[in-house]
């Protein structure tokens, strides 16, 4: 009988079968949904060990997922959907993709074991230990864990669920994640994920992960606190600067006021639409 890995009860948690897995294996297949980078360090440390000259390495494939009103849209349109994608598409799906993983980076506040562990990731990557790529042909949601290990009665052990590639999914939010141990279907599952993998629109965004924790803030070299202070101005000019752009002066009162004046009727608009108030002010210059 398979075994069922759900996150609730202490002997069903997948992390735990997981990184027990990857201290038999001497390779992995990942195929998920949803990749956090900085729930990489869960198994982390379970592949430094693996000789990457025998082929030991962690091989990821993101799928592409809607958002949930997106896949309503689609249910609901009485057009046929075309899946076609072209040169173009992908690289702007590679690129929106690559923003998100960036913007993973943003939410919560850093640790240190978070900082080591993203560090220890781009080693790893720029190793090639681990490769990643975005499978964009198709919608893909399939959540898969292929372990290879060096045993001929079980060459394979596979987990097929519904657990992401994150610290909750792994270890605490409630899942359903079956053991797969039977060899005729873990081969199917390997090539199935080969498939995949060798997809002429699956591409290989190891390089742009190494430079998003690289210009993060768990990068190796310390920034400059000019560069600090540079983003610090640019944030908190950013509502003067959104007043500017979207809010136009009456051709009769531009046509008294100094361009700094200007300036400040505009970030004074945003101010009003924004918050229903704000507050001007400005230096007496009294006469002697």
């Amino acid at each position: 009988m398979p075994r069922i890995f759900d996150n609730i009860e202490p002997d069903q948690i997948l992390l735990d079968e997981l990184k027990e897995s990857l201290q038999e294996a001497y390779r992995a297949d990942f195929c998920v949904g949803y990749f956090n980078l900085r729930g990489w360090r869960a198994i982390a440390n379970d592949i430094e060990g693996w000789d990457l000259a025998s082929g030991g390495v962690v091989r990821v494939i993101v799928g592409m997922q809607p958002r949930p009103e997106e896949v309503f849209r689609q249910a609901m349109s009485q057009l046929k959907r075309d899946d076609g994608i072209d040169s173009a598409t992908a690289l702007r799906l590679k690129r929106k993709l690559a923003e998100e993983f960036r913007n993973q980076l943003t939410i919560g506040a850093p640790t240190n074991a978070d900082e080591a562990a993203l560090r220890q990731l781009a080693r790893q990557l720029k190793e090639g230990k681990v490769v990643v790529k975005l499978y964009l042909k198709s919608n893909l949601h399939a959540k898969l864990y292929l372990l290879h290990q060096n045993d001929r009665r079980s060459p394979i052990v596979g987990f097929v669920g519904s657990s992401n590639l994150t610290m909750a999914g792994l270890s605490s939010q409630g899942e359903l994640n079956v053991e797969v141990l039977d060899n005729d279907a873990a081969a199917k599952l390997s090539r199935w994920f080969n498939d995949r993998w060798d997809d002429r629109w699956s591409l290989d965004i190891s390089q742009e992960l190494i430079s998003i924790i690289n210009e993060s803030w768990a990068r190796s070299s310390p920034i400059s606190p000019y560069h600090i202070y540079i983003k610090m101005a640019y944030h908190l000019s950013q509502e003067a600067r959104t007043g500017i752009s979207e809010f136009k002066i009456p051709k009769d009162l531009a046509s008294i006021l100094f361009d700094y004046q200007k300036a400040a009727v505009q970030v004074a608009a945003h101010h009003l639409h924004r918050r229903h108030g704000v507050l001007i002010g400005d230096v007496w210059r009294g006469q002697r």
